[in-house]
């Protein structure tokens, strides 16, 4: 497996986000699957990092992203960096790619100055919540992002 920095308007990029939209429809059943504002500008560096892991065959079958958050009425603080659309593909999970790819983002966060490596997912992936868990981050007491407001959502944080 390789891991490539792309942009976030790459058509590979474009097509596991897709599929991941599909995949939060089905497990929470809203017709918008996410409705977070992202744009390509967001995971430029030094603000951010987009990647996509390929197969050797040269597929894409993982991605996942970083972009600046600071202080804002999302509940944000200085020196955040949000994970954004992390996914790997169903044949090709158990193979440790999102440990992989989430390490890159932290530390590509890291240089970038960033102090906190922040995220949200929901009650609904379980294997997320473990992941993350199982890589140092906690719940977040104060919710933040565009779904703070859901009752499924769940917001956690890592100091880098």
């Amino acid at each position: 497996m390789e891991i490539r920095p792309t942009p976030y308007d790459h058509p590979d990029a474009i097509k596991l986000s897709d599929e991941v939209l599909q995949e939060y429809i089905r497990r929470y059943g809203e017709d918008e699957g996410d409705a977070t504002p992202l744009a390509p500008s967001m995971f430029r560096p030094p603000h951010g990092l987009y990647l996509l892991a390929y197969d050797e065959h040269d597929r894409p079958v993982a991605t996942g992203g970083w972009r600046t958050q600071d202080a804002n009425p999302e509940g944000y603080a200085d020196g955040d960096a949000e994970i954004k659309r992390m996914y790997v593909i169903p044949e090709a999970r158990g193979r440790g790619l999102a440990r992989r790819i989430l390490a890159r983002l932290e530390g590509d966060a890291r240089a970038a100055g960033r102090t906190r490596m922040v995220l949200e997912t929901g009650i609904e992936q379980p294997e997320a919540l473990a992941l993350y868990a199982s890589e140092g981050y906690a719940f977040c007491a104060t919710k933040f992002g565009h779904y703070r407001h859901h009752d499924p959502s769940r917001c956690m944080a890592k100091p880098l």
